[in-house]
């Protein structure tokens, strides 16, 4: 489907201390190994050249950003995972802030987890996923940099991501690529599916 982005803009930004935003517009997170692509992603889904920060320092994305699009929805841009140089006590922090978010936020609608699909999914994105399920959210995975691959390696490459997780044949994986947005409409549809509020005419 073709989706139109009029506006958007990055709204709040929440740390570690920072009391979550209590919106009633409908939420979609974004969740991912520091350089997996996400805000690329992001950035994409906007329709935005730069909006979210992308960082040549992996680790660098502390906060929880949330970005309002089309004043009618949330991008939430959840901190990246898996990046050694960062202190334990300071993962354990954004571990408790994530955490609160997703126990307290009523707008809710789906957590994404990007995985880069040049690998198999590594014991950080196995250890994520299912820790997303355990807090009562089946994630929605989003394989990035499919543009590195070619369309005869693309379904191994799914099929291996789908195999490490576990994932049954319902579940959703969506292959993307940043460079020609392959992928960006199949997500637009399942905002809209997850909140039919959004759909334009």
């Amino acid at each position: 489907m073709e989706y139109k982005i009029k506006t958007a803009e990055l709204e709040t930004v929440c740390g570690i201390t920072s009391t979550l935003p209590k919106n009633t517009q409908p939420e979609f997170a974004f969740a991912g190994k520091s350089n997996v692509g996400k805000s690329s992603l992001i950035n994409g889904l906007m329709n935005r050249k730069s909006l979210a920060r992308t960082s040549s320092e992996p680790g660098k994305t502390q906060t929880i950003n949330f970005y309002h699009v089309n004043n009618e929805f949330y991008l939430v841009d959840l901190p990246g995972y898996g990046y050694a140089k960062r202190a334990r006590t300071e993962v354990e922090k954004w571990g408790k802030m994530i955490e609160k978010y997703l126990h307290t936020s009523k707008a809710l609608k789906q957590v994404f987890l990007l995985i880069d699909i040049r690998h198999a999914p590594g014991a950080n994105d196995i250890q994520m996923y299912e820790w997303i399920l355990s807090q009562g959210y089946e994630p929605v995975i989003i394989a990035t940099k499919a543009d590195k691959l070619s369309k005869n390696q693309l379904p191994k490459a799914v099929k291996l991501i789908r195999q490490t997780l576990g994932m049954s044949s319902e579940q959703k994986l969506i292959p993307y690529s940043a460079l020609s947005k392959a992928g960006r409409e199949d997500i637009y549809q399942l905002l809209v599916d997850l909140a039919p509020e959004l759909a334009q005419e």
